[in-house]
């Protein structure tokens, strides 16, 4: 598995892998939150300055997907105060691919990133409904941090804060 930098002209496939990554939720939220959700992992939120975009890739096919934005940026659209700490954003992995530790790559990949640049910390949001991503992320040793917690459709789908120390 080789983990390694996006290149512009993959935009298109990430953000098209991504919705098909998240879309076994759309049948178990509502509407509304979907159609919200789909927008924001949709959006080019990922090319903002500093943000790292990283794909995972078996023979040239890229399997998954993470972007990594750097401490004190407005990853949330006004949602969260900026952190002193960087944030996984919008992990997704094809549903084929799923149980051959792309996530888990690309999960370390950002730790690593995150390390080599000197913080002590690593972030992420999450939708409470996303029991497998919550698991691994439990597993991987991050906190919650509900304090960061943040309720972007009112209708009462948390999206819960989580920290590792690293």
């Amino acid at each position: 598995m080789i983990i390694r930098n996006a290149r512009k002209e993959e935009l298109s496939f990430i953000r098209n892998q991504r919705v098909k990554a998240y879309e076994e939720h759309s049948s178990t939220i509502p509407e509304e939150h979907w159609s919200a959700l789909k927008k924001a992992i949709s959006s080019d939120a990922d090319q903002q300055e500093g943000v790292d975009l990283i794909v995972a890739e078996i023979n040239g096919v890229i399997l998954g997907s993470v972007a990594l934005f750097p401490a004190k940026t407005d990853a949330y659209e006004g949602y969260v105060d900026e952190l002193d700490y960087p944030e996984i954003r919008v992990l997704a992995v094809s549903p084929e691919a799923r149980g051959k530790g792309v996530a888990s790559a690309l999960i370390d990949e950002c730790i690593k990133r995150t390390k080599a640049k000197g913080y002590d910390y690593i972030g992420l949001h999450t939708g409470e409904f996303m029991k497998s991503a919550i698991a691994l992320y439990s597993k991987y040793g991050f906190e919650r941090m509900p304090d960061y917690d943040f309720e972007p459709a009112n209708d009462g789908i948390i999206v819960k804060a989580f920290r590792k120390k690293l």
